[in-house]
């Protein structure tokens, strides 16, 4: 298949939302072990579900582009599993582990929207993918919040 041409802002925000994606799921798989309520347990699997589905869907346009997409950071998820390791060592409870999960979905949303802004040229339906992730991680967090 012929390599098709794309804009680096569309290339650039589809990594963007591929690594995010990432590090919603691999968030999501560090506390799972420590969810004791089954209604948080089934959120957080839906959640999980949803970025998978759009992961998919990342996957399928970067290898479109030939673009093998974008790791999250070693130092964003190193960071992240200290804190979220030490928090449910000290505190193992579902108020914990909804607090780790709504500072990340809020640091996605806050991600997502600042590359949106900065990669305005990007093709729309990448916007979109960009603009479903949001909808995802605020769905989250109002879902989760009662655990807080």
């Amino acid at each position: 298949m012929a390599e098709k041409v794309i804009n680096s802002d569309t290339i650039k925000l589809l990594r963007e939302c591929n690594a995010g994606i990432k590090m919603g799921i691999e968030s999501i798989d560090e506390v799972m072990a420590d969810v004791q309520s089954d209604e948080l347990r089934e959120i957080l699997t839906d959640c999980r579900k949803k970025h998978e589905i759009l992961g998919q869907e990342t996957r399928e346009i970067l290898n479109d582009y030939c673009d093998s997409g974008k790791e999250p950071t070693a130092m964003a998820s190193g960071m992240a599993w200290l804190k979220t390791t030490v928090r449910l060592t000290i505190d193992p409870t579902d108020q914990t582990v909804a607090d780790l999960i709504t500072d990340g979905c809020s640091m996605g949303v806050k991600s997502i929207r600042r590359y949106l802004n900065q990669y305005e040229a990007a093709e729309e339906k990448v916007k979109d993918i960009a603009e479903r992730l949001i909808v995802i991680e605020e769905a989250a967090l109002e879902d989760i919040k009662k655990f807080l």
